[in-house]
């Protein structure tokens, strides 16, 4: 973990100029910072400023940020990368440390592809659905490391806006000023009120003594029912506002063409639909408003393994490739019914990258004469 110079952060931000804001959390704001002696782009968050106890309690939240990003560093590909923090200069005016109020602030990854809320919302171009299932296993591994942490973590803010994309495109879970240390022998958390955002919050969440995965379990359903049909978690235009209010019962509605809960942007092909079917089922135990019965995020992810495809191909674009394949899936599939039959398990479900689709959903579709 670095150490950097409050001034050199502040110039790095061109003094915390508006144009170098990229992000607001749920307790300060996110800039981007250039060093360039070094040739570096930062993400730098300081606390809000508001009247005292606000300033205060946002620079606790800052403080409980850096804790927790501390203790989970190089844990997980898909937690945000945490650099270090800032200390005041020696060299600062009295002024700008009245300014600082000796609160650190949080030097993070850059982040230059925008959040998981931009690109389901805002971006011209949808994600494919292949590249929609990527990112809804690539978040469930990232909660996944915070819940089998010892002690483990609730995150307690998980939403589409804390979901950030390297320059890779990859996942990246952020803003943990909420998120809670829980230790199995310890009571310490039972005095921690309850917190999140409208929307993704767990309902049952009303006392402290409901704090558990089970409500980051809940927020992640509701970031499904996100992905899949690109509707808001609230949205007040609509009705029902709510997401899990509007989807679960279409889901539930076994007859309902499913496609009538996804993203009407694009169509669903044949070889996607059981897929996406599978994670909307998994939505809806996600947000059960009996929390017993909602999986925890390790049993989610076996869920997600157990309808993979056993093999992936990449898809060419030239329509002559597209015959081709298609040929060789019908041969190949009727080799294989002259085999014994495969009985073994399913491998874990492996990253869904752009441009590659799941064999087995290819050759359920395919119809032999």
């Amino acid at each position: 973990m670095a150490d950097f110079d409050y001034q050199d952060l502040l110039q790095a931000t061109d003094g915390f100029s508006p144009s170098r804001l990229i992000g607001k959390g749920s307790h300060g704001s996110v800039y981007k910072g250039i060093l360039f002696q070094e040739n570096k782009v930062l993400a730098i968050k300081k606390p809000s400023i508001g009247i005292d106890h606000v300033s205060n309690d946002n620079s606790k939240k800052l403080d409980n940020e850096i804790f927790i990003l501390s203790s989970l560093r190089d844990r997980s590909p898909y937690i945000i990368g945490f650099l270090g923090t800032s200390h005041d200069s020696a060299a600062a005016s009295s002024e700008e440390k009245k300014i600082i109020n000796n609160r650190k602030l949080l030097v993070m990854e850059f982040m230059p592809n925008g959040s998981l809320h931009e690109m389901l919302h805002g971006a011209q171009t949808p994600p494919s659905w292949p590249k929609r299932v990527e990112i809804a296993l690539q978040i469930a591994r990232a909660i996944q490391v915070l819940h089998e942490s010892k002690p483990l973590v609730i995150h307690r803010d998980i939403k589409s806006t804390n979901i950030l994309f390297d320059s890779n495109w990859n996942v990246k879970l952020a803003d943990y000023g909420l998120a809670v240390l829980s230790r199995a022998d310890s009571s310490s958390h039972q005095t921690i009120q309850p917190a999140g955002t409208i929307g993704y919050i767990d309902p049952c969440y009303t006392t402290p003594s409901k704090l558990s995965t089970k409500n980051d379990v809940f927020s992640y359903g509701v970031v499904l029912l996100e992905i899949i049909s690109s509707r808001k978690a609230i949205d007040v235009s609509k009705g029902p506002a709510s997401i899990v209010e509007w989807a679960v019962p279409l889901i539930q509605k076994q007859r309902l063409p499913i496609k009538e809960i996804c993203d009407p942007r694009l169509g669903l092909p044949p070889y996607m639909e059981s897929t996406i079917r599978n994670l909307l089922n998994l939505a809806v135990r996600c947000v059960s408003s009996k929390e017993e019965t909602r999986p925890s995020i390790s049993e989610l992810i076996m869920g997600m393994g157990s309808h993979c495809l056993v093999e992936r191909v990449n898809i060419a674009p030239n329509p002559r490739s597209w015959t081709s394949l298609v040929r060789s899936l019908i041969v190949m599939r009727k080799k294989r019914r002259l085999s014994k039959k495969w009985q073994g398990k399913c491998e874990e479900y492996s990253e869904i990258s752009k441009g590659k689709i799941l064999l087995r959903e290819i050759l359920a579709d395919i119809t032999l004469k």
